[in-house]
């Protein structure tokens, strides 16, 4: 069954009319109704169209979280080959809100690693609807230094609302484990491509988003906190979301603009939970181009190419 933001309601309206037709054709009332089909699916498609090219930073939020959006399993599935999920951080224990493994994108060699949110209420349990705890991040670390020893390229797939929270996580060095991440990142002597596919929030998403080309889907966002968060900072009410968001800048467009993201992936009309295979493809070719610039870099130099990126980071403001 799809499922519709509320936003979205004139076109679930007419794609409601469109079943409710064609149910009346498989009973055997056919007379007319196939004509009557196509003029509403063009109808739906060009108001789809018009929603979609003007949506709002809230809007965005919400289809950036869509439960039906491809989550790092499913680009997995999609472009890495021979992938082998690697467990544990070998201090602590396993976390399966990130998950990483080696594997090949296209027949090359390449660490794969991503929050995984989960696509229903077990498997959202499981992997703690994407937000890692530090043992999860010190699995990131222990993955990208396996990368750089053996000179694999990196792909990250950020989908996160942020580091998990709990009290647990604070007393095992949440904010350690993050820095440290963070910090690996930037030492890396292979290239690393990160790419935002859902949400990107906070400390959890620059973990693995500190890289030397740093992508996003177009209705993606990324931010240092939710527009939730922010507007009960900043206002003491989390009903002044929209505001918030409208505020932080957190679309693609916008963050291109500011020079935080490097490159913005077209997603298909309505979003990347319509069309979900086109939008894993794009995200492939996307990810191609990017790791092609860094292919005859030095490691030093590649290394240093991902220093200065984030050093320049609004200098030209």
């Amino acid at each position: 069954m799809k499922s519709y933001l509320d936003f979205e309601k004139p076109v679930a309206e007419l794609q409601a009319k469109i079943a409710e037709l064609r149910t009346l054709g498989e009973n055997g009332d056919a007379v007319g109704i196939d004509e009557e089909v196509r003029r509403l699916e063009t109808k739906s498609r060009q108001a789809l169209k018009e929603l979609y090219a003007s949506l709002t930073p809230w809007q965005k939020t919400l289809v950036a979280r869509h439960p039906n959006r491809p989550h790092f399993i499913d680009f997995v599935k999609g472009l890495i080959e021979d992938f082998t999920p690697l467990a544990g951080d070998r201090l602590f224990g396993e976390d399966e809100a990130i998950m990483g493994g080696p594997g090949r994108f296209r027949g090359r060699p390449v660490m794969v690693i991503g929050q995984e949110k989960g696509a229903d209420t077990e498997t959202r349990l499981k992997h703690n609807f994407g937000m890692a705890r530090p043992e999860g991040y010190r699995k990131a670390i222990r993955l990208m230094e396996m990368a750089d020893r053996f000179g694999l390229p990196i792909i990250a797939l950020v989908d996160t609302a942020g580091a998990f929270p709990g009290i647990e996580a604070e007393q095992r060095g949440q904010a350690e484990a993050i820095a440290r991440s963070t910090e690996t990142c930037l030492n890396l002597t292979v290239p690393n491509i990160a790419v935002i596919i859902g949400e990107g929030g906070s400390g959890g998403a620059i973990a693995i988003a500190t890289a030397n080309a740093v992508l996003m889907l177009e209705h993606a966002i990324y931010s240092v906190i939710s527009p939730e968060g922010a507007a009960s900072i900043l206002w003491r009410d989390a009903a002044k979301a929209q505001d918030a968001a409208t505020a932080m800048k957190i679309t693609s467009s916008d963050l291109m603009r500011l020079g935080v993201v490097d490159g913005v992936v077209s997603e298909p009309l309505g979003g990347a939970h319509r069309a979900p295979d086109a939008a894993i493809k794009a995200t492939g070719e996307a990810i191609d181009g990017a790791l092609a610039r860094f292919s005859k870099m030095e490691p030093a130099a590649i290394r240093a190419e991902r220093r200065r990126k984030f050093l320049t980071i609004g200098r030209s403001l």
